[in-house]
């Protein structure tokens, strides 16, 4: 497995770790190994553990379900509000940091609690309700059959390079007001900013140059997009608000999505069940993709929240300032709640993979219609769908925040395009 996250010195981040004992959260054990290394946290540590982040900066990563939801649900102890970062505010974070673009503070709503945050999120939601009415099925479907046009008549196909990878900012592109052109590139940029390292101030850079120009655009000309709803929305969001929700739903509906969507594609091929359940119409998507959510949610750790004063949390002390980054797998993991991990999860919406509380995830219901939609297309235009490789070799790439499908292999029996 080839991976081009930030190599950590010291070896594996729990063997060796760093002088304070701390875990690193970066680097290639972390890479290669996310899940054995929660598991070896949580041995050692319990239901929180110190770690560290790229740049060694301290945090405590959050294993236990219950310590999530108490975070989660209490901005009061635990803000979003990054301004309140002891090591920040110190000066231990350069503004170059690559932990600037997931963790710094900006006139957005997730950066903000109380007041400000429901003014902020009251102008994402709406927007999003206005796209969701508007109809997001026929634009998923149009750029579904467009990408599987591509490689239809060959036989075979990476469900991830050629599918999942893109097809979410494809659709983003049409509902923001954005030249599909762009697609390729803002997904390419927010996935450098997810995966951390050198290059994820620059990318984060790239994204706003394009949605700036975006928005000044939809000044002049209005349209029935994302854009100029938030521009003429009546909470009076300022050039600098727009912007930084453009960013913030940009990146966020597509890397969630589209790593959820190569989740889920990869569920359907190696359970022979779910794919003749689907395809027969006798097993409802939302039942695999909640299921894809328990076990592999598209975001592995959450960034951050950040303590309001000296307080205890699963055995710790934690002080005021201090770091928090919720482990949303490794709780949905928490032998506590599941000590058998194999038990049917079907119709249980308790997961962290939405966040929680008043920062909840306002645009699941539109992610889930994107995959919904993209595994249908995908299902009834390619006949013989079957994985290519055994499920064993399917491998997977993590940064501090996420874990992504390297690939996922596919033939099916060739077919003409324009079928």
């Amino acid at each position: 497995m080839t991976t081009d996250a930030p190599q950590a010195s010291g070896g594996c981040p729990v063997r060796h770790g760093a002088p304070d004992g701390s875990a690193r959260l970066y680097g290639q054990d972390v890479a290669e190994e996310q899940q054995g290394i929660y598991d070896r946290l949580r041995k050692q540590h319990g239901t929180v553990a110190p770690v560290l982040l790229e740049g060694d900066i301290p945090a405590w990563l959050i294993l236990g379900y219950r310590e999530n939801r108490r975070v989660l649900e209490n901005p009061r102890q635990f803000a979003r509000d990054s301004r309140i970062w002891r090591d920040w505010k110190e000066g231990r974070v350069e503004d170059t940091s690559p932990l600037i673009p997931m963790l710094g503070w900006r006139p957005d709503c997730v950066s903000q609690d109380g007041e400000p945050h429901r003014r902020l999120r009251g102008a994402v939601t709406d927007g999003l309700k206005a796209l969701a009415d508007r109809g997001v099925k026929r634009h998923v479907t149009h750029f579904a059959n467009k990408q599987i046009d591509a490689f239809a008549e060959e036989g075979s196909a990476d469900l991830v390079a050629q599918y999942a990878e893109y097809l979410p900012m494809l659709v983003l592109t049409r509902l923001f007001g954005l030249p599909e052109r762009e697609g390729r590139r803002l997904a390419e940029s927010c996935a450098q900013v997810l995966k951390g390292g050198a290059d994820a101030v620059a990318h984060n850079d790239r994204i706003m140059q394009i949605l700036q120009a975006l928005a000044e655009r939809k000044h002049t000309e209005p349209g029935a997009d994302f854009t100029t709803g938030l521009l003429a929305h009546g909470a009076g969001l300022d050039d600098d608000e727009v912007l930084n929700h453009l960013r913030l739903v940009l990146i966020t509906a597509h890397t969630t999505t589209s790593n959820l969507l190569a989740r889920v594609l990869q569920s359907v091929l190696t359970h022979p069940s779910h794919m003749a359940g689907l395809v027969s119409g006798q097993l409802n998507m939302s039942a695999v993709v909640g299921e894809v959510m328990w076990n592999t949610p598209p975001l592995a750790v959450l960034p951050g929240r950040f303590a309001t004063a000296d307080l205890e949390l699963g055995g710790r002390q934690i002080k005021e300032g201090d770091l928090i980054v919720p482990g949303l797998a490794a709780g949905n993991l928490d032998p506590e709640i599941r000590p058998d991990a194999s038990t049917d999860l079907h119709g249980n919406q308790a997961h962290l993979a939405f966040s929680g509380g008043a920062h909840e995830c306002p645009g699941q219901g539109i992610g889930q219609g994107i995959i919904e939609t993209s595994v249908s297309v995908l299902l009834h235009r390619l006949s013989g769908l079957r994985l290519a490789i055994a499920p064993d070799e399917l491998t997977s790439t993590a940064s501090t925040w996420e874990a992504r499908l390297d690939r996922l292999p596919v033939e099916f029996t060739p077919q003409s395009a324009a079928a």
